[in-house]
């Protein structure tokens, strides 16, 4: 039986300009398609993105539902394209708060926004909300960059007793590019959410009294790692072996990266859940 495989991913073309993760986020979820994997693809509704000439349009039957972040309740709105090439749909994450308007992680002046770790929040819960609406149960679920690091850690607590993931493995990608993050007890505030809380982080040998990165975070709930870009996390990739997780390179993807990619994900998926 083939896998299914959800693709998590902050940045794909033609939707926004090209980079490691834009590129890496349109050619991969096709080659593993075409290498026998049943797949799914969200990315963030950003400003920057063209609605009329991508032909985004909303999925009213899954739109509608409030995410409470902060104490604050924030809409959230899914929007639909197909790329025909790819005989790939992408779904968007929306909101009028966090996306509409805004680019991704810096504004104009190229100053971070202020709210990323907020925007990111909104974006794991909405994906994964969007997902049991959709009664489709992923094997394995694939969370590129930063915007989407906070999945795992929601995946193996607050969904952890959810049918639609309990037998579902989460691989992680970090990449070069990162926001800054407020203080550890604000951020661990932000991403609290019913067992996603900091004892949670503390099993997984956080340190909340001292600073983290969203990339620890993200491989210390993940069930495996797959370098982004080749040495721009180094310190996430250590964590990751150190902790006996399997680790696919950048360099090991060169030749064949759907079938390299499809041998990893069964691999992840078919191995027995490790202990916390």
């Amino acid at each position: 039986m083939s896998k299914k495989v959800l693709f998590i991913t902050q940045e794909m073309q033609p939707y926004v300009p090209a980079s490691p993760m834009a590129t890496t986020g349109r050619e991969l979820p096709p080659a593993v398609q075409d290498a026998g994997v049943e797949i799914r693809t969200f990315m963030p509704r950003w400003g920057i993105i063209n609605e009329r000439r991508n032909q985004l349009h909303e999925v009213i039957r899954l739109s509608g539902m409030n995410i409470v972040i902060d104490d604050t309740d924030h809409p959230l709105i899914i929007k639909v394209a197909s790329l025909p090439a790819a005989r790939m749909q992408v779904y968007f994450i929306d909101n009028d708060d966090y996306f509409h308007k805004r680019k991704m992680m810096r504004d104009d002046e190229g100053r971070e926004y202020e709210d990323n770790v907020e925007r990111a929040v909104f974006y794991a819960r909405g994906v994964l909300e969007t997902l049991k609406k959709l009664r489709w149960t992923p094997d394995v679920i694939y969370c590129q960059g930063w915007m989407a690091s906070i999945v795992p850690f929601f995946v193996k607590t607050a969904y952890a007793e959810d049918p639609a993931f309990m037998g579902t493995k989460v691989v992680y990608s970090p990449y070069a590019e990162t926001p800054s993050l407020p203080e550890t007890q604000r951020l661990v505030s932000l991403i609290s959410f019913k067992a996603a809380n900091e004892d949670a982080l503390k099993e997984r040998g956080l340190d909340t009294a001292a600073p983290c990165t969203l990339e620890e975070i993200a491989v210390r709930f993940s069930d495996a790692v797959i370098e982004g870009e080749t040495g721009a996390q180094p310190e996430a990739v250590e964590l990751a072996r150190s902790q006996g997780k399997p680790v696919l390179l950048k360099a090991e993807m060169a030749e064949k990266p759907g079938t390299v990619c499809r041998d990893f994900f069964t691999a992840v998926s078919d191995a027995p859940a490790a202990e916390a």
